[in-house]
């Protein structure tokens, strides 16, 4: 690891207001004879004016510097040390048998930046007998050791901050997902285009433009810089198709440096879970109380930021007396590094890889969240292209349409209905002045009074509404809180599950008995909704492994990503003050089992059908957003295979069979 020199730092520092330790009782001069002048007093001075560089109070032996020259000589000497702070503790005097010269060993303790060692050492202060000034009968001698052991007058002290190795991210088996990868750094060398008598401007625009950045904008990054910088303008991963590293290193006045990165599988992977590191910024810095420096690495979104202090390690930190003229070092404490700890996910290279490949075209927001629901593990986390950096499949919010039903289900089970009783399936119903209506297209043999199974497989609106009665006083939420949608949870990671009103009533009720209305959730959510019905139990998805929630930052990381999450509202339960959830019963999973696999032997989904491996089960999902003639759909799915569960969700689509459904089908087969 490179080796970093500070001037400064934040940090929360131990500050001894004074080391000197007054003479006790107990502390006589060692070989004092009666009546003898006590020399502690010089010694005391001196180790105040090593601690603080003022030597006015020090009484001085005859050939010893000034008092200013001394207070110049040791900023000099120790300016590299910035801000560190210094303390010093008189040891026991000893007078010499002629009683005109003494000792006193100096216990000088410096605590400097970056790390909880201190650096110590030893000095001897000299002490000789003035025998013509009854005031101040002991002066103090001066030596360049005071400062630092054995230091020359050509050497001064220098403090270096080394970073330590950063933890790796390890997915599913401890594979790595984030690990140290070689990439080449690359940008406008004004040395190197000075010496070539290359115009920087036009290299900076010249690069620009191959990159296809703004040329203005890097071209004054350039000309603000010094005249040695290398200003960096593009840091490409190693076989990166996308550039051509060489051709761009052939533009006069361009250089290529290359070095090594903590970066994911591919530039996409997880890229808005994991995040991303780079320099810290002047608030981590600040933050960190001294944890972080300028010029660190250090996690700046996602993960990354989230578990920075497990991750980034502890740096090392190498005091130096530094010889002027030749730049010789002689190191006086060499604290190594502690490289970070690893952060252990359960996050899948395959199904994650495989789950934004699905995405890859889809231009709306979307996502794959995959549970398996025998532990809760999130296997794929995936948000597409359109979600522009946000994980729309941890932290989105928007109405599950019905997928939702799967949840209205449980509630009408508990309320009295089985699979096999009868609901009406009516072309429309009307509450309170609202008509509702089931989707176009809604086939004409699942019309009328049918098994509550078939009105589930076939997506029947107004059969839900009607029997939304069952689902009263609370009866909904805590339908949803068994099936895992929990609306507060802290799962060690930015993450929202949904919120679902308790005390809806008319025309709000029924809208969210079918997943719209005041009904959010997000893919993971949904995801383990299915989880939990796969399970016969309720799923609590987790992501991070218990073992590294004890390495979380501040909640910085956390509140950040509540601020991006897409409309929550005020008017449903944000979950304070809420008993346990009901557990799951496996009677009641199993008949929701039973009618999740009625969608595809019955139902809308059918395309399911042949899909490779054990039985399917799902629910399909469309859920109107918009005004008037702005209206539009999010697509929904959800689908139980063994022991993965999945949701799948785009943003705007025609419905869950036919937008979606594609989708999950290539993900289940793949």
């Amino acid at each position: 690891m490179g080796t970093t020199r500070r001037t400064g730092w934040a940090r929360a520092r131990r500050w001894t207001t004074t080391g000197v330790l007054a003479a006790l009782a107990t502390a006589a001069l060692t070989a004092c004879s009666p009546g003898a002048p006590d020399a502690r007093p010089a010694a005391e001075a001196l180790a105040t004016a090593l601690e603080t560089g003022d030597f006015t109070a020090v009484p001085l032996a005859p050939d010893a510097p000034s008092a200013q020259e001394l207070s110049t000589t040791r900023a000099a000497v120790v300016e590299g040390l910035a801000e560190a702070a210094a303390s010093v503790e008189v040891g026991d005097v000893t007078l010499a048998d002629d009683e005109l010269t003494a000792t006193a060993p100096l216990t000088v303790t410096w605590d400097v930046p970056w790390t909880d060692e201190d650096w110590t050492y030893t000095a001897t202060a000299q002490l000789v007998r003035d025998e013509q000034d009854d005031e101040q009968p002991w002066r103090a001698r001066w030596a360049l050791p005071l400062l630092a052991p054995d230091l020359t007058a050509d050497e001064r002290l220098t403090v270096s901050r080394r970073a330590a190795e950063r933890g790796a991210v390890l997915g599913q088996g401890d594979v790595p997902l984030v690990e140290k990868r070689p990439v080449s750094r690359i940008g406008v060398d004004k040395q190197q285009a000075a010496a070539g008598q290359v115009d920087t401007d036009a290299a900076a625009r010249a690069l620009a433009g191959a990159l296809g950045t703004d040329p203005e904008a890097y071209a004054q990054k350039v000309a603000a810089a010094g005249p040695q910088a290398f200003v960096e303008a593009i840091v490409v991963r190693s076989g990166d198709a996308g550039y051509d590293v060489a051709a761009l290193d052939a533009l006069p006045g361009v250089g290529v440096i290359p070095d090594e990165l903590p970066l994911a599988l591919t530039r996409t992977f997880a890229r808005a879970i994991l995040g991303t590191v780079g320099d810290a910024t002047a608030e981590i810095v600040e933050a960190s109380q001294g944890a972080v420096a300028v010029g660190d690495r250090a996690g700046l979104s996602g993960l990354q930021r989230q578990y920075d202090a497990q991750l980034r390690g502890t740096p090392g930190v190498v005091v130096s007396a530094e010889a002027q003229e030749t730049g010789a070092e002689r190191v006086l404490l060499d604290v190594p590094p502690v490289a970070g700890e690893p952060l252990r996910t359960t996050l899948d290279p395959v199904l994650q890889q495989r789950a934004e490949q699905v995405l890859a075209g889809v231009v709306p927001a979307s996502a794959v969240v995959a549970l398996r629901p025998s532990t809760g593990e999130v296997l794929a986390a995936a948000s597409g292209p359109g979600s522009e950096g946000l994980s729309t499949a941890t932290v989105g919010q928007y109405a599950p349409g019905s997928t939702f039903k799967v949840v209205s289900a449980l509630a009408y089970l508990r309320g009295g209905l089985t699979p096999d009783s009868t609901v009406s399936c009516l072309p429309s119903i009307t509450v309170d002045g609202r008509t509702f209506q089931n989707f176009p297209g809604y086939p004409a043999a699942a019309l009328g009074d049918v098994p509550f199974r078939t009105a589930f497989a076939n997506s029947c609106n107004t059969a839900f509404i009607g029997a939304r009665d069952l689902a009263g006083d609370g009866a909904l939420l805590a339908a949803a809180r068994s099936l895992g949608l929990e609306p507060a949870v802290d799962l060690g990671f930015p993450a929202f599950l949904g919120t679902v009103p308790d005390d809806a009533t008319s025309t709000a009720h029924a809208a969210s008995v079918i997943g719209q209305g005041e009904v959010l959730a997000s893919p993971l959510g949904m995801a383990t909704v299915a989880a939990s019905v796969g399970a016969s139990r309720t799923v609590v998805p987790y992501l991070v492994t218990p073992a590294a929630e004890a390495g979380t930052d501040d909640a910085a990381a956390t509140d950040d990503a509540t601020e991006e999450t897409d409309g929550a509202t005020d008017d449903a339960t944000d979950g304070e003050d809420l008993p346990p959830a009901a557990p799951l019963t496996a009677e009641e999973a199993a008949a929701l089992q039973a009618m999740m696999r009625a969608v595809v032997t019955e139902g809308g989904a059918g395309f399911l059908s042949d899909v490779p491996g054990e039985p399917v089960l799902a629910k399909t999902g469309t859920a109107q957003f918009g005004q008037d003639a702005d209206l539009r759909n999010h697509a929904w799915m959800i689908a139980v295979q063994g022991d993965l569960a999945v949701a799948l969700f785009v943003g705007e689509g025609d419905y869950g069979s036919t937008t979606a459904g594609p989708l999950l089908e290539a993900f289940l087969a793949g």
